[in-house]
């Protein structure tokens, strides 16, 4: 799973050396905004392993786009009884070491996840004591939404008005619906 095609075909080669079939390779093309819901192969490959199946990654980090993604798809895999070998950092599940190592970094993602949440309510409690917005900031000030208004309650027609404001029609609706 990876980007370049040199790339994979290195990943190709090293996942036959560690004795992979070759039809029973997964890989995706990848832009830097991709998601896992995007990547294909890495579905694949996760829904067509079974307890007791060992998949072969050259790397960990093939497994996710960022720390946690990838731990938490290790610990699902372990969950799952489904065995990890990962090539790069010698980690492989079907012994106690290995299974060791992963638990590991799986409570490491977790903790990462925890931390991160934690930091976002204490910053949203934060901006809310001191009466600051929580979000995103608003398209349009008080006063756009004020002439807005009384545009509206003129007869302006809504395209009208949100051409008008330099808006989208569907924030214009949302705007005069959470001020009505």
């Amino acid at each position: 799973m990876s980007t370049g095609h040199q790339s994979l075909d290195a990943q190709t080669d090293a996942l036959t050396a560690a004795g992979v079939d070759a039809v029973r390779i997964y890989s995706d093309k990848l832009t830097g905004t991709s998601t896992k819901e995007q990547r294909a192969g890495l579905a694949a490959v996760l829904d067509y392993a079974r307890e007791g199946d060992t998949i072969v990654v050259v790397g960990i980090d093939r497994l996710g786009r960022n720390a946690a993604e990838v731990m938490l798809t290790i610990r699902d895999l372990g969950e799952r009884g489904i065995i990890l070998r990962s090539l790069r950092e010698g980690i492989d599940t079907s012994n106690a070491t290995g299974r060791m190592v992963a638990g590991v970094l799986a409570s490491l993602a977790e903790l990462e996840l925890e931390l991160g949440r934690e930091r976002r309510t204490a910053s949203r409690a934060a901006r809310k004591a001191r009466n600051l917005p929580i979000g995103r900031p608003r398209v349009l000030t008080p006063d756009q939404i004020a002439l807005a208004e009384r545009m509206r309650v003129s007869g302006e027609p809504v395209p009208v008005i949100a051409e008008t404001m330099g808006v989208s029609r569907a924030t214009l609706y949302r705007t005069l619906a959470e001020k009505g």
